[in-house]
């Protein structure tokens, strides 16, 4: 796909994912137009003092929650990249419908912005958290992705076509565990809530440029999933910090000891390919299955979970990884 011609615009684009997406998009696709869409304009203001001025770039401000706000943003846009959500598991639990409001009412906004107004792809970020979701976050996530896959339907013979990506923690990003325990080992203690706990994770770019490649593969309706690494947070911990004390403090509300990519619900309709998995809708008529002729069926009962993986990171690995976040984060340019 030639990116040259489109005009894209990302919710929540001034966050993590947000910014060094659009970083690479100025850096090696040069879109002829990139929308900026958040509600926060200090954050707007900051990533403008980061540097990210370009012809190309609009800083647009509104709320996934405005569905005129977003009918005004979408006019000539021809790929939307949904990034927008409450994702703070802490926080969407407190302020239960907070998080509805924003992660399914929002993502339904715009997706009937994006039918009406003639835009040609949506690429929702999703997470493992969505997969037999035991917090409220999850369940929101989950929630929006069944809507992001049925809209291919109410699109109906428009244009307008929409997928999801599923992947795992995202090393490093705003919110994340990483900053957490760089401050911790300030005082020679970090805290994790389960010695056994593990997790699937991603780097930034990584997560960026499965995004993109998404966008220009997506025939509709489809979940896509990398395959990624797992690591346990035990191991993070002495990544980051190999002198201090690890307290263990028990499992928290609304927490998992091990993630899910994929279920083995789903495997039944799913894709295996070198790197990735595609989750086909089950039984829509609107979709073809042509992916079946690139890849191979997963069998019955297959479970893509975090502690059963076959990639996993050691700690010098973990380190590595580390190490370019630890050095922003001590120069004070992390988040």
């Amino acid at each position: 796909m030639d990116w040259t011609n489109k005009v894209v615009l990302v919710t929540g684009g001034t966050g993590s994912f947000g910014k060094k997406f659009i970083q690479v998009m100025l850096k090696e696709y040069h879109p002829a137009k990139i929308i900026v869409f958040s509600r926060d304009e200090l954050k707007q203001h900051e990533m403008r003092v980061a540097g990210y001025e370009d012809p190309s770039l609009r800083y647009f401000i509104g709320d996934i929650r405005d569905q005129k706000r977003l009918y005004r943003a979408f006019e000539g846009v021809d790929i939307v990249i949904h990034a927008a959500a409450l994702k703070q598991v802490p926080a969407c639990e407190y302020n239960p419908m907070e998080a509805i409001k924003t992660n399914i009412l929002g993502s339904s906004n715009v997706l009937d912005a994006a039918i009406d107004t003639g835009v040609n792809r949506v690429v929702a970020l999703s997470t493992d958290k969505a997969v037999n979701p035991v917090n409220l976050y999850g369940a929101t996530k989950l929630a929006a992705e069944k809507l992001i896959v049925q809209s291919n339907a109410y699109a109906g013979g428009r244009d307008a076509r929409f997928s999801c990506v599923r992947y795992g923690n995202v090393v490093g990003s705003r919110g994340s565990v990483v900053p957490v325990f760089l401050k911790q080992r300030e005082s020679g203690h970090v805290t994790i809530t389960d010695d056994r706990m593990t997790r699937f994770w991603i780097s930034l770019e990584q997560g960026v440029r499965f995004v993109i490649r998404a966008a220009e593969n997506m025939h509709g309706g489809e979940v896509f999933v990398p395959k990624i690494p797992s690591m346990t947070v035990a191991d993070l911990a002495r990544a980051i910090a190999p002198k201090a004390t690890i307290d263990i403090i028990g499992i928290r509300p609304g927490e998992k000891l091990h993630e899910v990519l994929i279920s083995d619900d789903e495997s039944r309709q799913t894709v295996e390919l070198d790197d990735m998995y595609v989750v086909q809708p089950a039984e829509s008529l609107w979709f073809g299955r042509d992916w079946e002729s690139k890849g191979k069926m997963l069998q019955d009962g297959f479970r893509y979970a975090s502690n059963t993986n076959d990639q996993w990171l050691n700690v010098d690995q973990i380190s590595q990884i580390i190490a370019p976040i630890e050095a922003d984060y001590l120069a004070g340019r992390l988040g």
